[in-house]
């Protein structure tokens, strides 16, 4: 699967891990392995997953030894089972086992991403449901983790709170003990005067009642968050019933999001609701890396 990858935004993280595992030098590998001996490494699948990562670990290696020949043989978004030779290395041996667990690191917690989010949207195939992820990432690793949901079959919800205005209960709560207006469409009048158009507003549902207001006031995305799938099943019935009395005035259909609580056991039934899209923290925040190992030949 192809996906435009942004070098720029990954190198402030590489030479941060390089820095922090390498330092000042691999005093093991300097004492026993000879500066002019070379070698060829090759990257091996230890289990069956999607792979996602190699132009990261291609990156890495040029920055710890811009000579370092760097072979894939398959590309991000492959299903590989054990004992696939994913890529392959070749140069200096000081240089490769050095890279050795910087390079593996990125590509193992990507792959892990990309293979759960996989599971999840193999669950939901013929569903009109897109899976997105969250905000529920590792600190500086956000652009990285989102791109490995993309690899994996997900989709991205917003980056960060710049994105995006989700108004959720904390909001609605903050804004109501400060005296605030906070009914639905005065919120979302509101914030339309303040952004741009093309910057979606989105509001959590707490109550079905709250539904026909929203739909009202023209919000873009309503969130049901921790309902069971019986229950958004009705809510989304009525955001269409709504949408369909007032004749779809914008011309655009709103969407629906559930989010909360959802696994993959029980993803399926989120998704018989007909609700548009479902976030799930799980993808990024548990997943377990994808085994992998580099095999020096």
């Amino acid at each position: 699967m192809k996906t435009e990858f942004d070098f720029e935004r990954i190198k402030d993280i590489v030479q941060l891990a390089i820095k922090e595992d390498i330092g000042t030098g691999d005093i093991t590998s300097r004492i026993f392995i000879p500066e002019d001996s070379e070698s060829d490494g090759r990257l091996v699948a230890k289990e069956t997953g999607i792979i996602a990562g190699l132009p990261v670990a291609g990156y890495v290696l040029s920055q710890i030894d811009k000579d370092l020949l760097f072979t894939v043989n398959i590309e991000d978004g492959s299903r590989v089972e054990k004992g696939s030779v994913i890529a392959s290395v070749k140069g200096l041996t000081l240089s490769l086992l050095s890279a050795e667990r910087v390079a593996l690191n990125f590509l193992q917690r990507l792959s892990g991403i990309a293979t759960m989010t996989n599971k999840f949207a193999e669950r939901v195939k013929g569903y009109k449901t897109q899976i997105l992820d969250t905000r529920k990432t590792v600190p500086g690793w956000r652009y990285l983790e989102k791109y490995a949901v993309k690899i994996g079959g997900g989709a991205n919800h917003r980056m960060g709170l710049y994105e995006q205005i989700l108004i959720k209960d904390n909001h609605l709560k903050i804004m109501g003990s400060e005296k605030e207006n906070s009914d639905i469409s005065s919120l979302v009048k509101k914030a339309r005067e303040q952004i741009a158009n093309e910057v979606l507003i989105e509001v959590e549902v707490e109550d079905l009642c709250q539904i026909k207001d929203m739909v009202d006031a023209g919000v873009d995305i309503i969130l049901f968050d921790n309902m069971v799938p019986s229950k958004i099943n009705e809510a989304v019935e009525m955001v269409k019933e709504f949408e369909n009395s007032r004749g779809a005035g914008r011309g655009i259909s709103i969407l629906t999001e559930a989010s909360g609580n959802i696994t993959i056991e029980n993803i399926e039934e989120y998704a018989k609701t007909g609700v548009d899209r479902i976030s799930v923290g799980m993808i990024t925040h548990s997943v377990r890396a994808l085994d992998i190992s580099m095999n020096i030949l």
